[in-house]
């Protein structure tokens, strides 16, 4: 089971992790955040940023270093990782790599009732979600080959987890689409079942009866 954290919104562990480098002030911290990507990698609530940073004081894992003022705007308190909240950090991410969390993504909620629709209108629900897949996939490939150029490769593993995780979903997809398609599906007669074609209009008129 995952550890129940004190503070557990991946905002913090974000946070902790951008303040290995060097103490910053939250403004700043959400500007690296975002230009390393990790606002990609995690839910991010940026509403949540300064209660985040006061719980993760409250609780020892940073603690203000000094305080800053550019120019007209009001000061700003600067804070640094300190060693339990390094540990804090090093023990978060244990826990992440190894212990599996059940996820239900959105996809997986849409599978559950797909029952509800006529399984041609699925096929093309199908069809459509696998083109934007596939425009998605070669779009991040792009940019993921781009960037091995620059960085290293122990940098880009969440990216490269996305693209097989992506990658999977289009296979299957495309799995199940071809077995509606071809009607190899196993409970295509079951489903179209549940979803009979209308009955044609009485030629007598609403009533049955002729005028």
């Amino acid at each position: 089971m995952p550890v129940r954290r004190k503070v557990g919104n991946l905002l913090g562990l974000a946070v902790l992790t951008v303040l290995v480098d060097r103490p910053m002030h939250p403004y700043e911290m959400a500007t690296v955040i975002r230009a390393r990507g990790k606002d990609q990698d995690m839910e991010i609530k940026w509403g949540s940023l300064y209660r985040v940073v006061q719980n993760l004081e409250r609780h020892g894992f940073v603690e203000a270093a000094g305080s800053e003022r550019a120019g007209a705007r009001p000061e700003r308190t600067v804070y640094r990782l300190t060693p339990a909240g390094r540990a804090e950090l090093e023990d978060w991410a244990r826990d992440l790599v190894a212990v599996p969390e059940p996820e239900h993504p959105r996809f997986e909620a849409g599978l559950s009732v797909l029952a509800i629709l006529d399984p041609d209108e699925a096929a093309g629900l199908l069809r459509a979600r696998a083109a934007l897949v596939e425009r998605r996939l070669a779009a991040q490939r792009a940019e993921l080959a781009h960037d091995r150029g620059e960085t290293p490769r122990l940098f880009l593993l969440e990216r490269e987890y996305d693209l097989a995780v992506g990658q999977a979903e289009l296979d299957w997809t495309r799995a199940l689409l071809a077995e509606l398609l071809d009607g190899t599906f196993p409970d295509l007669p079951l489903w179209r079942s549940l979803h009979p074609p209308p009955s044609p209009p009485h030629p007598g008129g609403r009533d049955g009866r002729h005028r």
